[in-house]
């Protein structure tokens, strides 16, 4: 391990905006904060929307700064990219951002019934192989439910057609009221016209710029999760992405998947 990453690992422990959840999986009392977020960390009323899969977290910082009325938790295992987003959340004196290091796959363990407002899922990795890695497979949805209010809003942001295609399918399959879906999100009229998608728009994380210099389109789905209803997973083949990510190409000679 690289000096540099031993420093930011070093700075995260004593982030005062970073909880470190890494070992929930064999130590319940690491999940104190279950239930107690707004009063606790946040020391306010306010909604919480969390950022699974936040990366670097610039996702997490910039819809901080565009909404300081909401409470968000950038959640990720890479304490190294994570830091810098907790770095400059903690710099320019944010309240109103925290981070979260953990498995994806523990979430609800950190959240009580009812504490999370909105999930946004940016740029997750597809999964292309196994569905119940998905971050919105039925799996997951029913591991969102056990934290999200009625009618919670998922919010996905996405390079990959497969993951858009797949979700789109998850949302029919499972009646889920969908509220926005463009396939181009930078080249769609209504995402210009309508308030709450445009003011998301200057929001451009390091991958997400990637994508757009590789001339790839950004599809963007909006739904609600009702606690009642059942979570059907879709049985569909869907056309496998092409690529992969950091220009890598797709190891499967496979063409499509379920």
């Amino acid at each position: 391990m690289g000096k540099n990453k031993l420093a930011k690992f070093a700075e995260m422990a004593v982030n005062p905006l970073v909880v470190e959840g890494g070992g929930i999986a064999t130590n319940d009392t690491l999940a104190t904060l279950r239930g107690r977020w707004r009063q606790d960390f946040f020391k306010n009323d306010n909604p919480i929307v969390l950022e699974l899969g936040c990366g670097r977290g610039e996702y997490t910082v910039g819809l901080g700064r565009l909404f300081p009325e909401i409470n968000f938790i950038g959640v990720d295992i890479k304490g190294a990219r994570m830091w810098t987003g907790a770095t400059e959340a903690l710099n320019t004196g944010m309240t109103n951002v925290g981070f979260l290091r953990t498995h994806i796959e523990f979430i609800d363990r950190f959240f009580a019934q009812n504490e999370v407002a909105e999930i946004w899922l940016t740029f997750s990795d597809p999964q292309m192989k196994k569905a119940t890695k998905r971050l919105t497979s039925t799996g997951f949805l029913a591991r969102y439910r056990r934290f999200m209010v009625d009618g919670g809003l998922i919010h996905l942001k996405t390079d990959s057609r497969f993951l858009y295609t797949y979700t789109r399918y998850v949302t029919e399959s499972c009646h889920l009221p969908v509220l926005f879906d463009t396939a181009d999100l930078y080249h769609t009229l209504e995402a210009e016209t309508d308030e709450s998608v445009h003011r998301i728009l200057a929001i451009r994380t390091y991958y997400e710029q990637q994508w757009i210099d590789r001339g790839l389109t950004i599809k963007y789905l909006k739904f609600a999760l009702p606690q009642k209803g059942d979570l059907i997973e879709p049985d569909v083949e869907i056309e496998l992405d092409s690529y992969r990510s950091y220009n890598r190409s797709k190891r499967s000679g496979l063409e499509k998947a379920k």
